[in-house]
């Protein structure tokens, strides 16, 4: 019997900063996360971030929280929701990191009679500490408790035409009656050195504007190409013209180079070059959460007002959108009845 896991990020229970900590722990303490030896990780993690941290950030979710609970488990909830209802395979959710675990979802499939489960790892792009570490969590758990667990994964969707129109549909809805000057594309930020890892060419990845546009076997597991990808697809399906668009990356973390331009900078470069009006989208992010309601749509306001920008339009994410459940419920149905390899071709 089949079923199908869709996985998010995860979050806090509470916005309590005891909670926080213990969630920012298993976050940041992920090797795929912080790719760094465990005892330099543990340094970085235990012994400097999550000693003030924890406090800031639960101010942040504080200011983002809802009377349901964290945004991005109640959006992925309904999402989850929508789904069932459109499709007679069991669907289960679990999230990364936080309570909600995948060794939960897993079991919740496996009550069910279950044996053979497709992931859904809720990030259109494929990165090292998103995509990755579920996949290689799920393997974990899989080889310890679930042995007799028949177990795929579905492939990054950046550029599948069903996730383009939909991305693209919301964001035209959102600005019909909007007067903006620029749209930027933000997505979440790595650190370089995660594209150079995942290279599996071992030679293409410059990250010097050419080799994201030049074919290659490592745009397959090239976040950066994926995120210039997702926005050409964009603005090729919304007319977008030369100059009134852009890409940056957000959440920078450290002082190792990332991915660049950083949203802050360039949020507040368009506001000093006399930008009025701007859009900004979070394609990296199906759910709204911390990173789109309070990076985003709070500090990123107000960095925009403070180089002085007058309006700042912010475009929710996928959410549970009807189009989008019925996207995924289109993906995993083909699944049930033919492959994954097939279903998002």
């Amino acid at each position: 019997m089949k079923g199908v896991l869709l996985v998010n990020l995860g979050s806090p229970d509470s916005t309590d900063p005891k909670d926080v900590k213990k969630y920012l722990d298993e976050f940041l303490m992920d090797p795929r996360v912080i790719d760094v030896p465990f005892w330099l990780r543990s340094f970085i993690v235990r012994g400097i971030i999550l000693n003030t941290r924890p406090k800031k950030s639960a101010e942040a979710y504080q200011k983002i929280w809802w009377d349901e609970g964290s945004p991005l488990i109640v959006i992925s909830e309904r999402l989850q929701k929508k789904i069932q209802e459109k499709t007679t395979v069991p669907v289960a959710l679990a999230m990364r990191y936080g309570s909600m675990t995948l060794k939960k979802g897993l079991q919740e499939l496996v009550d069910q009679g279950v044996d053979e489960i497709l992931t859904i790892p809720l990030y259109p792009q494929f990165a090292m500490a998103t995509t990755e570490t579920i996949d290689v969590k799920v393997e974990e758990l899989k080889n310890q408790f679930f042995p007799q667990l028949e177990i795929t994964s579905l492939p990054a969707f950046y550029n599948k035409p069903e996730y383009i129109e939909v991305l693209s549909r919301s964001i035209s809805e959102k600005l019909e009656n909007v007067d903006y000057e620029h749209l930027l594309f933000s997505y979440h930020g790595v650190p370089e050195r995660h594209i150079y890892k995942r290279d599996i060419t071992k030679n293409h990845c410059k990250i010097d504007g050419s080799c994201c546009i030049t074919p290659s076997p490592a745009h397959e597991f090239c976040y950066r190409h994926q995120c210039l990808k997702s926005t050409a697809l964009v603005a090729e399906k919304l007319n977008l013209k030369p100059g009134t668009y852009s890409t940056s990356f957000q959440s920078r973390l450290g002082f190792d180079p990332w991915l660049k331009p950083p949203t802050d900078r360039t949020i507040e470069r368009l506001g000093l070059e006399g930008t009025k009006k701007m859009a900004i989208v979070t394609p990296a992010f199906v759910s709204d959460c911390l990173e789109t309601l309070e990076e985003i749509a709070m500090e990123g306001q107000e960095i925009f007002h403070e180089a002085g920008g007058k309006e700042f339009t912010v475009i929710p994410c996928l959410n549970d959108r009807e189009d989008w459940a019925e996207v995924l419920t289109g993906w995993i149905d083909h699944w049930r009845i033919v492959n994954v390899k097939t279903a998002i071709a």
